[in-house]
Parts: structure tokens; sequence; C-alpha cells
């Protein structure tokens, strides 16, 4: 893992590397971490190196947390968001941007070490996902990294979170099964199904996604799809 801990309090940073380091000596298993004091100190490392975990206070000067998330997942739609706060009122709004959890300070090895055993432990095991067949090439897509899947004719459009497009020849009953079996995927249309975890607006008019893409919205299958949208929101939170 390579985290990123983004905190104006350097009390709260020390803190928190006397935890990263006894996570490390006890699991025996290595971390790669940087400390930044302010969020546009952090934006601009974040641009260049890769993060696979960010560490958030909230309540910061200038650009707060949140803030710093949102535009984090305007070039970054992989890495794990966790924020740090006294207050678990804006929990709401950390949906928006898809973040894993927040942490209650003071933050405790009784907090932190559940959530890096998590992320350990998905690292260690290969991703599960789709195998298409595109022409003569296979392709494998994590099915974290696809964003939805859309049938046209007798082709369908595999596109994925960096923007990308996998286009293969069959029809939609083929994949169906796999991925609504997956609570992430929904069907919200005769001819989308989504990961609504890539969604970052939906109301009656449609689906707008992380990736920038609006899609349509069955009438008929709203009511449920919103109840369905949050019952998955939650779960997350509470994974």
């Amino acid at each position: 893992m390579n985290i990123a801990i983004c905190d104006d309090q350097t009390s709260e940073l020390d803190a928190i590397l006397k935890l990263l380091q006894a996570w490390q000596l006890e699991r025996q298993t290595p971390l790669h971490y940087k400390t930044f004091h302010s969020a546009g100190e952090l934006l601009v490392a974040a641009k260049k190196e890769h993060f696979t975990l960010y560490l958030l206070d909230v309540m910061m000067p200038g650009t707060n947390g949140l803030e710093a998330a949102r535009e984090i997942r305007e070039f970054d739609d992989t890495a794990e968001i966790v924020f740090l706060t006294s207050s678990p009122s804006f929990a709401y709004e950390s949906y928006g941007v898809r973040a894993l959890d927040y942490l209650l300070k003071p933050i405790s090895q009784k907090m932190l070490f559940p959530l890096l055993d998590k992320l350990s432990l998905r690292e260690q095991k290969p991703e599960e996902g789709l195998t298409l067949k595109c022409g003569s090439t296979l392709i494998r897509v994590p099915f974290s990294q696809l964003t939805y899947v859309e049938v046209f004719g007798k082709h369908l459009f595999f596109n994925l979170t960096d923007g990308s497009t996998r286009e293969t020849f069959g029809s939609l009953k083929e994949f169906e099964e796999t991925l609504l079996s997956r609570s992430e995927f929904i069907r919200v249309h005769r001819s989308y199904i989504v990961n609504m975890l890539q969604v970052a607006e939906l109301s009656p008019n449609g689906i707008h996604t992380f990736s920038g893409k609006d899609l349509p919205v069955s009438r008929l299958l709203y009511p449920q799809l919103k109840k369905e949208y949050m019952k998955l929101l939650f779960s997350e939170q509470e994974g």
C-alpha cells in the first residue's frame, strides 16, 4: 500500500504514523506512506504519484478534506479514501466521493488496524472480474473498473472507469447472471446494466457516472432502483 496522510495538526500526523509503524511491525508487512500538512500540498503530490489510500482530515484551513477528495476523484477513480474527523455529521457527503470509511478522532489501533488488514488482504488477492473476447484478443476486466455495460443490436460495450470501452459481439444475457449476482450491478434500463458504485448522481432523469457519462433510467424501475442504490451505499459504509 502507498498511503497519503493529510492533517494540518502535526500531533495528529505523528499519532497516525506511530499506528502505521506498529501495524507494519505486528503484521510483518511493509507500507509506504507520506505525510502532508495541507490539501494543496497533497494534491500536487497526488498528481505525480499514485497513492492507493488517502487518509484525509476533514477540517483543514483552505481546501478541506472533502474538497480535496472531490479533486482526487477527477484524476483517480480507484484509490481508497478514508476521512479523519471529530464528528460523523458529514457522513452523507462522503458518499459523493465514494469514501471507504470515516474514522472518528482520536484515531486508535482498534479503528485503523482492521481497515489496513482489509486493504492488505485485498491487494494479495487477484481481483474478480470478467473475461471478454474482443476479436481474437482475450481481455480481463475487474468488476471494480467496469462502469456500465450497454447493448446495441448484437454488440456489447463494456465502459470502464478510465473512459475506455471494450466491444464484444453477443447478447447481454451472456453476462447478465454474473453481473446481477453482485450487489453493485443493477439493471437501470433494458439496454444498460450499471455499477452503482460508479454513480455520482441518480435522479428520475437519469444517471451521471464518475467517468462523466450520462445514462437513461427506466421510469418503471426508478423507485426500486433508488432503494437499492441507498441500500448499497449504506452497506458499503458499514462494511
